[in-house]
């Protein structure tokens, strides 16, 4: 079984808490490793909320290029800090955003990016796709919100399953760094260029 230090040390290393806060988890949890992880993680995720509107002034522009160089990815991710822009995990999630760029081609960042007449027509037409079905409004808009959410989906980076990881989306990926990190970083923007 693992020393108290040792488990400390780990759970340090898989949130980004301090000692005190990791000592005090093991304690509160009576030593159970995944408990205490978990209410770490929790702290960390309402930091990352709460250092959402802090500003950011530095980052990293990072790029991919497939292999056969006929595709590239270019993505700008901001931090708060140059610390951070240097740290190892900063710069691995870069690239992986922007191999996920290269592999899936969103179109906007977010959904707050996409335009209102773009909604509006993706609205028309999935309701169009419901029309003429017999069933109760309550089923169709919830079919139509199921449609609007696939859609996002497809077309968002933040909210697209994670290429590495399918199990988390790229957003709930940077909301874990900026928990682990305790530094405000969001994705900027991007581009995805393809010969022919």
């Amino acid at each position: 079984m693992a020393t108290l230090t040792e488990m400390i040390k780990k759970l340090r290393a898989a949130t980004g808490a301090g000692v005190l806060d990791s000592k005090k988890a093991l304690e509160a949890t009576g030593g159970d490793y995944e408990k205490a992880e978990a209410i770490l993680m929790e702290k960390g995720l309402s930091t990352a909320a709460k250092k959402a509107e802090r500003e950011m002034k530095d980052g990293r522009i990072e790029a991919y290029v497939h292999p056969g160089n006929k595709l590239v990815a270019v993505v700008e991710v901001s931090c708060e800090t140059d610390f951070v822009a240097r740290t190892e995990e900063f710069i691995a999630l870069c690239h992986d955003v922007a191999m996920q760029v290269a592999a899936i081609n969103p179109r906007w960042v977010s959904r707050d990016d996409v335009p209102e007449e773009i909604i509006n027509q993706e609205m028309e037409q999935a309701r169009a796709d419901l029309a003429g079905q017999n069933k109760p409004e309550a089923v169709i808009a919830k079919a139509l919100e199921g449609k609007m959410a696939r859609f996002y989906q497809e077309n968002c980076l933040l909210e697209q399953p994670f290429i590495k990881d399918e199990s988390q989306t790229v957003g709930q990926l940077v909301t874990n760094l900026v928990a682990k990190l305790r530094e405000n970083v969001q994705i900027q923007r991007f581009a995805r260029f393809k010969i022919g």
